[in-house]
């Protein structure tokens, strides 16, 4: 998929979750419903870091650039290294390591880390990240003919914001994790979802998508899941365009709708 439906989706999924939420009888205040959907929009951009030509290359200039070449290199040296003989020869690490299941809980669970350890600085940082990630994706249009510097400011207007509205008692800062010292621990999960709607995006189009490395089936490691060949799609093909933007977007507002009880 390309970076605006993957940004779609991951929006749409943490509605989702918000809906289910409240439906359970445990709503999310709603700062913690906008943010975990910005957030999660964000982070469905995160796993290609691993290709230098995605959306997220372009987030933070020089440093994402740079920053997507590393990741390939490594993404690269662990194909290698953990390939079984069924698995074909390749020439780069996109759609390999930062595609998995392992790859997304790592991610997710060394940002609640930071955030419960490294204080409100580190909170504002992974906020202004995602935030960032997130015009990318769900503005790719403005964003591409606007100046990286504004987006960047946009992004650290709104992390601010947003970090002092939950910040406040009942808006969400203790959601889900109620102990003393687990303020934001909550924050991994919009990430690990983001990165896991982006494999199960990924694995619904021609190549599929390795989501659970390092599990071998049969004779690979890094087993291409995906539907029935016949159903899957090329990316940035009329399907994603025309048929799945629109059901992120209609699956998002409902599931803000009724996370929100206004159904």
């Amino acid at each position: 998929m390309m970076g605006p439906a993957h940004s779609l989706s991951g929006a749409a999924a943490w509605l989702g979750v918000g809906a289910a939420a409240a439906a359970a009888g445990h709503p999310m205040p709603w700062p913690v419903l906008v943010v975990g959907a910005l957030i999660c929009a964000g982070a469905a951009l995160a796993p290609d870091l691993d290709h230098k030509s995605a959306t997220i290359s372009r987030a933070f200039g020089p440093v994402s650039r740079s920053m997507c070449e590393i990741v390939d290199k490594l993404s690269y040296a662990v194909y290698k290294a953990t390939k079984k003989p069924g698995d074909p020869r390749r020439s780069g690490g996109h759609r390999t390591l930062t595609h998995t299941w392992l790859w997304a809980v790592m991610i997710g669970g060394g940002a609640s880390l930071v955030a419960i350890t490294g204080g409100r600085w580190a909170v504002l940082a992974i906020l202004f990240v995602h935030l960032v990630l997130a015009v990318e994706g769900l503005l790719w249009r403005a964003a591409r003919v606007s100046s990286d510097v504004l987006v960047w400011l946009l992004g650290a207007t709104s992390a601010w914001i947003l970090a002092g509205v939950l910040d406040k008692p009942g808006n969400g800062a203790d959601w889900l994790f109620t102990g003393d010292g687990q303020e934001y621990l909550w924050l991994g999960l919009p990430i690990v979802l983001g990165a896991l709607v982006h494999d199960i995006g990924d694995a619904l189009t021609v190549s599929g998508c390795p989501i659970l490395w390092p599990i071998p089936l049969g004779r690979k490691r890094w087993y291409p899941i995906g539907p029935p060949k016949a159903l899957r799609f090329r990316a940035g093909s009329w399907v994603e365009l025309k048929v799945l933007m629109p059901a992120f977007m209609l699956l998002g507002g409902v599931g803000g709708a009724a996370a929100l009880n206004f159904i």
